[in-house]
């Protein structure tokens, strides 16, 4: 006898059959090897089906994130999101992975809700968006908005329902989630105070808007074989961390006797990756800044075609560049980009401006005479609508309305006529942020943590509130000093570049198997004109110990330094492990017999 489908069956087959016809179309995974061998790949994904079927052919097997995109592409997938996710449902793993390509991430079991991530091109907004981001977060979302190291913002507690209409009136506010999660180029990210700082060499605010709608405009350079990141740093007093990412481009002066005309121009480094221990590094060419989306472009498509996409955790263009080296990828480069680029000695390059390293917290006068840029601490990183939508009225009424995100997950708010700085200073304070701050907390950085995404280990934010507060009542510091908490092996607060990094561990408490959450510590991490990747000093330390080990190393520098001119990163350098671990060692015990170790807010 026959009976009606369920719901769910329905919705099997629905998606059973889309997949079908989406794997005929590019000679499809079930197409059998004959018709594989037979069909060209056509349509906007060849470049990547290609790739697929070369791997393939070569008896390698693609990791499910390949085959879900042969099976249903993301993007002809909306209305099933749209549907789906107005009943409640959340996704599972193979939508979970496709809506990534819409900004949302299914972040289970941390939290039965989606988080949205958004594109946000050098990190600026205007003072109507971000008043607008207020108001969805209030109406869609858990009440707050996060600034994230890509210079960018998430929104979080998004209930499946919602999810549609958010997306659409992001769309409304003239900001864009597309391809901000899963396999896609991410935010582009640039100079924090590009167009206002007076060191700066170029104003990456243009680069990054081209570079920005050339992804946009382009589906084939959506399901690359991994994420991949691209900046650009215009050479002033805020870097943009190009060094962590895939692709930097950091503007410099050629001088005279150089093979191309003297004047500013862009150094290529690649293969950043902070999480396994890479910074991008310099290539020997160069390009003019006109010429940068199109090196850019040429770069994304040698990794579309030979980039893993068999091996997850080989999936970067670091490993394609350890496998083959620079001047064989750099040759490929060069044949997609149809010239070659400039090598420049780097005799002929001017040293680039010094980064400074408070230009982001407090007031700075800017390029434009009588105009300042105001810096606002943002305790890690967390902003509750009230005070986004009291920021936006400031940038409106004091500033040019501009809001300036920085890596470092705080903002900045320009343009501010020298008359208007104290009015806005105060009602900056009004809303509950300082834009002073201690050394310590001004360069306080921290992942999401285990309260909202599924792979920490630790409560990061909260125990970075903890270890500022232990650090600011145990001794006084007088340089800058980074500490970066990361939950995992993602490294989304790149704890390795920090001066001391730590990142997110199950600590072993007994013999039965029973474990707190704690971190491994690393040092002597850097960036900028300091870049360098930290060295782990103690594996294993207990998230409730943690704020002493912080403070303890940090009191260490302030006693055997050679002088406040030495920083902690110089400090650290000239010991080893060993040495750091045994100067430590005795304020450790010393603060253990003083002190109970702080619960974290």
């Amino acid at each position: 006898m026959a009976q009606d489908f369920s719901a769910d069956q329905k919705r099997y087959l629905e998606g059973y059959v889309a997949g079908a016809a989406a794997a005929r179309a590019v000679g499809g995974l079930g197409a059998g090897p004959a018709a594989a061998a037979s069909a060209q790949p056509a349509g906007p994904d060849a470049e990547h089906v290609a790739a697929q079927d070369a791997q393939s052919a070569a008896g390698r097997k693609l990791v499910d994130q390949e085959k879900w995109k042969r099976e249903q592409h993301p993007f002809e997938a909306y209305r099933r999101l749209a549907a789906e996710a107005a009943t409640g449902k959340l996704p599972p793993p193979p939508d979970n992975f496709r809506w990534r390509y819409f900004g949302l991430f299914n972040v289970a079991p941390a939290q039965d809700s989606f988080m949205l991530r958004m594109r946000l091109p050098n990190g600026i907004l205007k003072a109507h968006q971000l008043a607008g981001l207020a108001d969805l977060a209030t109406r869609f979302g858990g009440g707050a908005l996060d600034v994230t190291t890509r210079a960018n913002l998430q929104m979080r507690e998004i209930r499946p329902e919602n999810a549609a209409a958010l997306l659409e009136e992001l769309m409304d506010l003239g900001i864009v989630a597309r391809g901000s999660g899963a396999d896609n180029i991410r935010n582009v990210t640039g100079s924090p105070l590009a167009g206002i700082d007076p060191a700066e060499l170029i104003d990456t605010r243009p680069l990054c808007r081209q570079w920005h709608f050339h992804i946009l405009a382009d589906r084939t350079l959506y399901g690359l074989p991994r994420k991949f990141n691209v900046s650009f740093d215009g050479g002033g007093v805020s870097p943009a961390l190009e060094e962590t990412n895939d692709v930097g481009f950091q503007a410099v002066v050629v001088r005279d006797g150089a093979p191309v005309p003297p004047g500013t121009y862009l150094r290529l480094v690649l293969g950043g990756i902070s999480g396994h221990q890479d910074l991008a590094r310099p290539t020997g060419a160069f390009c003019r800044p006109d010429q940068a989306s199109a090196v850019a472009d040429a770069i994304v498509r040698v990794f579309i075609a030979h980039g893993d996409r068999c091996n997850r955790n080989r999936a970067r263009l670091k490993y394609l560049l350890d496998d083959w080296g620079f001047a064989t990828f750099l040759a490929k480069v060069e044949e997609r980009f149809g010239a070659p680029l400039a090598r420049i000695d780097e005799a002929f390059v001017a040293p680039r401006p010094a980064s400074r390293r408070d230009a982001h917290i407090g007031v700075h006068p800017q390029r434009q005479p009588g105009l300042n840029w105001i810096g606002i601490a943002v305790p890690v990183g967390r902003l509750t609508v009230a005070q986004a939508a009291g920021l936006a009225a400031i940038a409106r009424e004091c500033g040019d309305g501009d809001i300036r995100l920085t890596v470092w997950q705080n903002l900045i708010l320009s343009g501010i006529p020298d008359a208007r700085v104290a009015a806005a200073e105060a009602a900056v304070a009004a809303l509950g942020l300082e834009t002073a701050a201690s050394p310590i907390r001004a360069g306080l950085v921290a992942c999401t943590g285990n309260a909202g995404c599924k792979f920490a280990a630790a409560n990061t934010k909260a125990d970075a509130l903890a270890i500022a507060r232990h650090v600011e009542a145990h001794l006084t510091l007088d340089v800058p000093v980074n500490v970066h908490l990361t939950g995992c092996h993602h490294s989304c607060a790149q704890h390795y570049i920090g001066d001391v990094g730590l990142i997110g561990a199950r600590v072993p408490v007994n013999d039965d198997g029973d474990t707190v959450e704690g971190y491994d510590i690393a040092v002597g991490g850097g960036f900028a004109e300091n870049a360098r990747i930290g060295r782990v000093i103690w594996k294993g330390v207990a998230a409730n110990e943690a704020p002493r080990h912080v403070a303890a190393l940090l009191a260490a520098y302030r006693t055997h330094r050679r002088g406040p001119e030495e920083g902690f990163q110089a400090f650290t350098l000239r010991h080893d492990i060993a040495a750091l671990d045994a100067l430590a060692a005795p304020l450790l015990a010393e603060s253990a017999r003083s002190t109970m170790p702080e619960a974290a807010e």
